[in-house]
């Protein structure tokens, strides 16, 4: 199999690195067959309140139920980028119909187009340069079937923003290429299907800038009044200061898409076809508003390169949109943005394409650690929710406190049972948990891993679901590894030509046969 400059080759290689094509196109044959028959063993259970060196199950959902993951447990790479190109918060969407655009919709952020070229050139090795880098949503159909190539997506729609940092004061040395920061973090989720809405939606996180000063305890730089600034903190200008705001599509066949923008008079919401291919002036997005008109943006402003928040998931429960994310605390926003502590917030809704969206924010749990991010999600055939989040094992787990991937249910659908969970021991900002995952695919093969952007698999209404060839499995899970090898086996980049993970996880009731 080649890779294009503006495709992936979607894998089901039970691997922990990137082969080269032809013996990965082996691999990936032999690895879908394999993969069928694989059935976790039994092993004795961890309490999720301890830690210890077992790392195959630990007890959740209340003390009902187990989760198990051992070597047997199914997991390689999904997705292998082009140096060109990058592929990060991957959901794979069952939509309810077997036709175009069915069944399967990989929703993911990636790179903006590169200029056109001839076929036979080279992809090159990339960093973003472009102001759209990092700011192009992308789809493709995924078959069932998990060995395949994902078809070629062209990109859909961005925000255009500066992508490089001003050089530091007094240094004669250019500024370096960072990765992206337009619209990122995409969610998918059908439409009022339940009344006849065909209109999927699409959120993304985009950043405005922060005119003045918006907080009158805040200094312009984001440093509070009082306190002797630290030494790391950015010494930030007001003109670059940013927040995140939620912005949104709508789509029918995930192709084209309408952009929420507001009419000429500034005022009234419409819905704005977006030009693919960059022709013509893509139209700017509103941002979405909440009951009370004002838009959802993070709590604390930053640098471009350093704001938070937002990031989360949509579930639909009982025809109500539940929008769970992670901001940063208020309180917290004099300090740098990498020391941020972050909580788990809720908003609501009833249809998404309303003028005012989302409720006003409830606050689920927190303090967690500075760049949590967590993902929730009605369980798979369960009336209780699954919470996903990133955290590290703990120290005396196999391998040390390394980078995972956790995992916790609540005893029902009561929402104040995420609260209830405890995500984090103490202290809260090591971000150790006893219910890890125990992910092996990935790695710079000295021990270091990175999880980053990690989603999963849903039906149209963003609940857990799991491709048919694992119809007994609990989830199916996808992550980006920064620190894995590129396809290319070179390292210009820590985002472009990184390889994308999956992986399964088991989940029982205890006591059950």
């Amino acid at each position: 199999m080649t890779i294009s400059a503006d495709s992936v080759e979607l894998q089901s290689n039970r691997t922990d690195t990137p082969r080269r094509p032809a013996a990965r196109a082996a691999a990936v044959l032999a690895a879908s067959a394999l993969a069928l028959g694989l059935v976790a063993a039994p092993v004795e259970a961890r309490p999720a309140g301890a830690e210890t060196s077992a790392p195959s199950c630990y007890v959740t959902g209340g003390g009902g139920l187990e989760i198990c993951r051992d070597g047997a447990e199914a997991e390689g790479v999904l997705i292998a980028p082009a140096p060109c190109a990058f592929v990060r918060g991957v959901q794979i969407l069952r939509l309810p119909r077997a036709e175009a655009p069915g069944p399967l919709q990989m929703i993911f952020q990636g790179q903006s187009p590169l200029p056109s070229r001839r076929r036979d050139e080279p992809c090159p090795e990339r960093r973003a340069t472009d102001s759209r880098d990092g700011g192009s949503l992308r789809t493709g159909r995924s078959p069932e079937a998990l060995a395949t190539t994902l078809p070629p997506s062209a990109d859909r729609f961005w925000v255009d923003l500066p992508e490089e940092r001003a050089a530091r004061r007094g240094s004669s040395e250019p500024a370096p290429a960072l990765e992206g920061i337009g619209p990122r973090d995409p969610i998918a989720v059908s439409g009022r299907d339940w009344a006849g809405e065909a209109y999927s939606y699409v959120f993304l996180l985009g950043q405005e800038r922060v005119g003045g000063n918006t907080d009158q305890d805040e200094e312009p730089t984001g440093r509070r009044r009082g306190r002797r600034a630290e030494r790391d903190e950015p010494a930030a200008q007001p003109a670059d200061i940013r927040r995140r705001v939620q912005i949104a599509a709508r789509t029918l066949d995930f192709q084209t898409f309408e952009i929420r923008t507001r009419t000429p008079d500034g005022y009234g919401l419409a819905w704005t076809p977006f030009v693919p291919g960059g022709r013509g002036t893509p139209p700017t997005p509103a941002p979405v508003a909440d009951e009370a008109g004002k838009p959802i943006a993070s709590a604390c402003p930053a640098p471009a390169f350093e704001t938070h928040g937002l990031s989360g998931s949509i579930s639909i429960v009982d025809r109500t949109y539940h929008y769970v994310y992670t901001d940063v605390l208020p309180e917290d926003c004099g300090l740098a943005p990498e020391k941020r502590r972050t909580a788990l917030y809720l908003r609501t809704a009833k249809d998404l394409s309303a003028a005012k969206v989302w409720s006003a924010a409830r606050k689920l749990a927190g303090p967690l650690p500075p760049g949590s991010v967590v993902r929730v999600a009605r369980a798979k055939g369960m009336q209780r929710w699954a919470v996903s989040y990133t955290c590290q094992r703990p120290a005396n787990a196999p391998g040390g406190p390394v980078a995972d991937i956790c995992l916790q249910y609540t005893p029902d659908l009561n929402l104040d049972g995420i609260g209830a969970l405890t995500l984090y021991a103490d202290p809260v900002e090591a971000g150790r948990s006893p219910s890890y995952l125990g992910l092996r695919s990935g790695g710079d093969g000295s021990g270091r891993f990175d999880r980053s952007a990690h989603f999963w698999m849903t039906d149209a209404q963003g609940n857990l679901d799991t491709p048919a060839v694992y119809p007994g499995k609990a989830g199916f899970l996808t992550w980006l590894d920064r620190l894995a090898p590129s396809a290319a086996g070179r390292d210009a980049s820590t985002l472009y030509g990184r390889p994308v993970y999956w992986a399964t996880w088991t989940v029982r009731r205890i006591g059950a046969q």
